[in-house]
């Protein structure tokens, strides 16, 4: 499962997720991408189980780069525990995505192979996506 190998401090606050992204905004390493258009957290299974979708599409053709890291810690406090006693343990790992953050990209196989691909991907997240062509250098 991805997570960090290690972290300055273990517990984080919650933060707020302001704006669009202003980096990871474009098409970068592969020919194709998908795009998010939402904000939200996006946990390290749900990119695991994007990854995965994108590679069975692909059948060993091709190449999936993931273009989010959960770098962020969430902690939760188990069901039916009183009030204080300091925060819970950490529950999962997430990467917090902005509207425009590009997060797979492929390369090495034609537009419709590709497009396929990413939409089996896009069904696996939890914020809307859309499929963006990599910006050719004039």
């Amino acid at each position: 499962m991805l997570m960090p190998k290690r972290v300055k401090y273990r517990k984080q606050h919650r933060g707020r997720v302001k704006g669009e992204a202003h980096s990871g905004n474009y098409v970068a390493f592969g020919d194709y991408g998908l795009q998010s258009l939402e904000r939200a957290w996006i946990d390290a299974r749900q990119i695991e189980a994007g990854r995965i979708a994108s590679s069975h599409v692909l059948g060993g053709d091709g190449r999936v780069f993931i273009r989010i890291f959960p770098h962020k810690s969430v902690t939760s406090k188990p069901a039916e525990v009183r009030m204080g006693t300091g925060k819970g343990e950490i529950e999962y790992w997430c990467a917090v995505v902005k509207p425009g953050t590009v997060l797979y990209e492929i390369s090495g196989v034609p537009i419709d192979v590709a497009r396929k691909a990413l939409l089996r991907t896009a069904h696996k997240m939890p914020v809307r996506c859309r499929f963006v062509l990599r910006r050719q250098k004039i």
